[in-house]
């Protein structure tokens, strides 16, 4: 991977004082973890410009990412992307190849290669001290005081890099508790799509009502005096409802009501998802293009980049946030990231028992494609995805010049990139194709 620019700033804009700091633990209970208060890492020093020179599609979006410049403009840079986007020709995948390092480890230096075609931008080095310091708090976090996984778990937990992943996608977050936030429904999520729907005993079968009472951990029940404290104890029961009722709370803590209300409802557009392709494998079902399309624009990334603001420490107005324009760019960048995750899982889902939908598989079956055709024109789909998303977010930056609204433009973008570099780097989940 060239190197792409300086370590990612802390926030200085105006936006990170509209709150007070977040407090030192949950109100509620959730375990005997606390926070614990350290230092702020600095940020590292600059590792220089990036090499790519092809120039990006939307020079207005490049603006908006990379913020103003000029003398007094240095504190409105959260995340300034500094390389060039990488262009959608195909590549020599050997000439992006590096060495391996050893897997599973935060530490490790940044390895993988992208996939030969795949639109992307590279994004700076994250952090390395905070990386360290929030995979630390979050496996305290997951084993202390929800209990998320056994131990026999513990090197897939590590291999998730979790801590590596929300540093590259919150690179604006102002304090190490802000990137926490992002890193425990990360986490929580990802529980919930283990154990209730895939690799750690999930099933289709009864996945409906299993989902429906973990979502009350998020959008709490609010019912007779005689009933609640059972569907309290409930939330304790398992690791999907403990995780998610604990990585909440703290959200709770540092959104605002409207902010929460947000995320409850792309949270249930995730479940919503999550039954659809349920139903298909409980029928054995092979959706037509479009239709599988669909349900990933529900079974996506959507909660990570909506709450791109709670984690810089401000708030997009939910008259600016609900602004259609502003959600089909919300939508694109969910759909496109999770395009990228299909491509980048693809030889991961294979090795599954059963048959794992994915757009490349879906394609292949459907458009009768080879295996190879079905997965480079799923490339072609999430660049066109990526293109959109870019159009549309510089077209909107261009007729709505409200800071605000460009911030969280710039954090959905920058959270975009993140992803990519965590899928692309983490060779302890994700090996590619040999299509090449």
């Amino acid at each position: 991977m060239p190197d792409s620019g300086t370590s990612p700033l802390r926030s200085a804009l105006p936006g990170t004082a509209l709150r007070p700091p977040l407090p030192t633990g949950p109100s509620l209970p959730f375990g005997p973890g606390a926070r614990t208060s350290v230092p702020e890492p600095a940020a590292a020093a600059p590792a220089g410009a990036g090499a790519a020179t092809v120039p990006g599609p939307n020079p207005a979006l490049d603006r908006i990412v990379r913020g103003p410049s000029g003398m007094g403009t240095a504190v409105l840079h959260p995340a300034r992307r500094e390389g060039p986007p990488v262009p959608s020709a195909a590549a020599d995948p050997a000439a992006a190849a590096v060495p391996s390092a050893r897997p599973g480890t935060e530490a490790a230096a940044a390895e993988g290669r992208p996939i030969p075609g795949l639109y992307h931008h590279p994004v700076p080095e994250p952090d390395p001290v905070r990386v360290a310091e929030v995979s630390r708090r979050i496996k305290r976090w997951a084993v202390d005081e929800v209990e998320a996984y056994p131990p026999e778990w513990e090197d897939q937990f590590d291999g998730f890099s979790v801590g590596r992943y929300m540093v590259a996608c919150h690179p604006d977050a102002p304090t190490v508790d802000h990137l926490m936030i992002a890193t425990r429904l990360m986490v929580a999520e990802n529980v919930v799509d283990d154990v209730y729907c895939e690799d750690h005993g999930g099933s289709p079968v009864g996945l409906g009502g299993r989902l429906l009472l973990a979502h009350t951990a998020l959008d709490p029940l609010h019912t007779t005096a005689e009933y609640q404290p059972l569907w309290a104890e409930s939330l304790l029961s398992d690791a999907a409802r403990r995780s998610y009722r604990s990585a909440m709370a703290y959200f709770s803590e540092a959104a605002t009501p409207s902010q929460a209300d947000r995320f409850r409802h792309d949270m249930a557009r995730l479940h919503m998802g999550y039954l659809a392709e349920a139903a298909w494998a409980q029928t054995d079902y092979t959706p037509e293009v479009w239709e599988y399309l669909s349900m990933r624009q529900f079974n996506n990334f959507r909660p990570c980049p909506t709450i791109t603001d709670t984690v810089g420490g401000y708030e997009l107005p939910p008259d600016l946030h609900a602004l259609p324009a502003l959600q089909r760019v919300i939508a694109l960048a969910g759909n496109a990231t999770t395009i990228s995750n299909d491509l980048y899982s693809y030889t991961k889902e294979l090795k599954s028992p059963g048959k794992h939908l994915n757009l490349p598989v879906v394609i292949a079956e459907q458009e009768g494609l080879s295996d190879k055709e079905g997965y480079l024109k799923a490339v072609e789909v999430h660049n066109e995805l990526m293109h959109a998303f870019e159009a549309e977010a510089a077209a909107l930056a261009a007729s709505w010049p409200d800071p605000r609204m460009l911030r969280f433009l710039r954090g959905v973008a920058v959270w975009v990139d993140g992803n990519h570099y965590w899928h692309m780097t983490n060779t302890y989940r994700y090996s590619l194709p040999d299509f090449w």
